[in-house]
């Protein structure tokens, strides 16, 4: 991909950092975003020629149209995520979610954006059961005022529309939905992130239910890849994909315990109540991104563990 003018909402964080990297030195992009979690300003990527910053809210569409003038590929990446930040602000989680995917929308539709609006949607719309879940099984909202589903159901919603503007307007929509993506970059909650920083300081690692939570890991680098092929293969226009990596399954504690081992840390490992609903089972169907993106997770989860401690390193 060269020459593009890409705009990507949420673009001081984890995951578009990542792929800043891949793209900055052969296209123009357009960072917008409020820097409410920020790992842009020290990727050394901040004053590139070819990157222009604008802070700024996904509710505030005025300002959010009139940055997008001139893109020709839209990463809606911006959103409230994070379990924490979710059951305590679950109003503004709603709101960022489905009214600023509704804004993005509508400024693509305005400026005519015309190769690719690729929406970020969650794996937390299969509900607390996801089994090899494919993008065509049935989707999950959850109890109503559990705090936890606000962020599932805002999401999906925010699905919807991409598609509804895909169908009625012809715009160029791929959703996506990550399953559990870590590395190096990452901010915020992620329980690799949490538990590789407490493994390297020798700390208690705190895990909240039982730990017989399953989840499938997808290092970033993996996530970003199948990014791509969603943007530059036509066949993903109008479809959503699950991108994740369906071999990297453990539960929570042996996460916690293969953390230890691959970091040789001496950290106890104890438990906590859980925080809220939790999800039981979550691992991808990834068949439809392997045959119609050939698409393939590379970095098993030992090996991605080590690269981000390493990068997790050089934080402190």
């Amino acid at each position: 991909m060269q020459g593009k003018n890409i705009f990507i909402t949420g673009g001081a964080g984890f995951i578009a950092n990542t792929l800043i990297q891949r793209l900055i030195e052969k296209n123009k992009i357009t960072v917008y975003d409020n820097f409410h979690r920020d790992t842009l300003t020290n990727s050394g990527f901040a004053n590139h020629p070819n990157m222009t910053i604008i802070k700024g809210d996904v509710l505030d569409f005025d300002l959010l149209c009139s940055s997008m003038k001139g893109a020709e590929i839209v990463i809606h990446a911006a959103g409230i995520a994070g379990i924490d930040t979710v059951i305590k602000n679950p109003v503004s989680t709603m709101r960022v979610n489905m009214i600023g995917t509704a804004n993005a929308l509508d400024a693509a539709l305005v400026n005519k954006v015309s190769d690719r609006f690729i929406d970020f949607s969650t794996s937390e719309v299969f509900g607390s059961m996801a089994f090899r879940s494919s993008e065509t099984d049935e989707t999950v909202s959850g109890s109503a005022g559990e705090a936890r589903w606000t962020y599932a159901v805002s999401k999906l919603a925010g699905e919807h529309l991409a598609h509804a503007y895909f169908k009625q307007y012809n715009l160029p929509v791929v959703t996506v939905r990550p399953f559990n993506v870590y590395g190096p970059g990452q901010t915020g909650e992620g329980a690799i992130q949490i538990f590789i920083k407490k493994a390297l300081n020798n700390e208690d690692i705190y895990i909240h239910g039982d730990g017989n939570q399953i989840r499938a890991w997808c290092y970033v680098d993996d996530f970003v890849e199948c990014l791509f092929r969603c943007v530059e293969n036509k066949n993903a226009i109008g479809e959503s994909f699950n991108i994740g990596n369906a071999r990297a399954v453990i539960t929570i504690l042996g996460l916690a315990q293969t953390v230890c081992r691959v970091l040789k840390s001496s950290s106890k490992i104890s438990f906590l109540d859980p925080l809220s609903a939790d999800i039981a089972l979550r691992i991808p169907s990834v068949d439809k991104s392997t045959q119609l993106l050939g698409f393939k997770a590379l970095v098993d989860l030992e090996e991605g563990i080590a690269r981000t401690a390493e990068w997790m390193k050089t934080q402190q």
